[in-house]
């Protein structure tokens, strides 16, 4: 399998592309001559992601949630219609919800994981098949640095993003057995300016003063800014990098986690 993916005259699926790393990583693929059909719940968001783009490529807006499995089965017929193929698939979609495992419900677990995980299952059953038609494709799928550590207070949002990495490795290595044109590539992002930090839901049972205390703490390790991290990854999916780590905190949590596999948080929860 080839390692350079030129990017010009491309099609790529970017979902969570109404702001933030999805919409950074819309922007850099679009610099490289990538047309692309962005999908996002938020219309507004969308219409400003499109409108930053502008008219070098062709850009469709999509609402969609990558939620209801109904509309993500149908989703790959519409991209089709609108670009005839799709070479790229990058699963940014995502939330972000706060408490510790005995402040969770039930139904707001589920809620992250539906969306975290269950949502890059669904976008990967649904386009493979368009992306196996092409010499060379890409899926590119969003985990976390919460997917190569696990900090307290993020039971259901670690539980989403390892099992992102664990799928997208397993499916990698199917691929490669069968000598397929599709890679994959995983992301693990660090402390990436976003809103992702005021839109972030907590636990219905968390406190106002925990609230507090932990919108602050995670506002001030969301450093790196949103454009940074896009072209991070958008030169990771030229590469079809297997792995991308973005920023110096991914990096150092990797490192930490290889030399000290169950006492990481003793080091790591002191500098955090």
């Amino acid at each position: 399998m080839s390692k350079r993916f030129a990017l010009d005259g491309k099609v790529a699926v970017v979902t969570g592309a109404a702001g933030g790393i999805g919409q950074a990583i819309a922007r850099s693929l679009a610099k490289r001559g990538c047309n692309v059909a962005l999908a996002d719940l938020n219309d507004e968001g969308l219409e400003q992601t499109a409108r930053l783009i502008g008219n070098s490529v062709r850009v469709t807006r999509h609402k969609l949630d990558v939620a209801n499995a109904d509309a993500v089965a149908a989703f790959p017929a519409i991209v089709k219609t609108a670009h005839g193929h799709v070479d790229i698939v990058v699963n940014n979609a995502g939330v972000a919800l706060g408490g510790r495992f005995d402040q969770l419900t039930e139904e707001e677990f589920d809620w992250v994981v539906g969306i975290n995980f269950q949502g890059v299952v669904r976008m990967s059953r649904a386009f493979l098949p368009l992306l196996k038609e092409r010499e060379q494709a890409q899926l590119v799928n969003l985990s976390s640095l919460f997917g190569i550590i696990a900090a307290p207070g993020q039971t259901a949002y670690a539980a989403a993003k390892f099992a992102v990495r664990g799928f997208s490795e397993a499916l990698r290595n199917e691929l490669l057995a069968e000598k397929s044109p599709v890679g994959v590539t995983v992301i693990h992002p660090g402390g990436v300016k976003t809103g992702i930090a005021q839109n972030a839901r907590v636990a219905a049972a968390v406190t106002e003063a925990e609230k507090a205390v932990a919108q602050v703490r995670f506002a001030k390790a969301l450093k790196m800014p949103a454009d940074e991290a896009g072209e991070i990854i958008v030169r990771g999916i030229e590469q079809r990098r297997p792995r991308v780590l973005v920023g110096s905190d991914a990096k150092l949590a990797s490192v930490v986690e290889r030399i000290m596999p169950v006492g990481y948080w003793r080091l790591l929860g002191r500098m955090a």
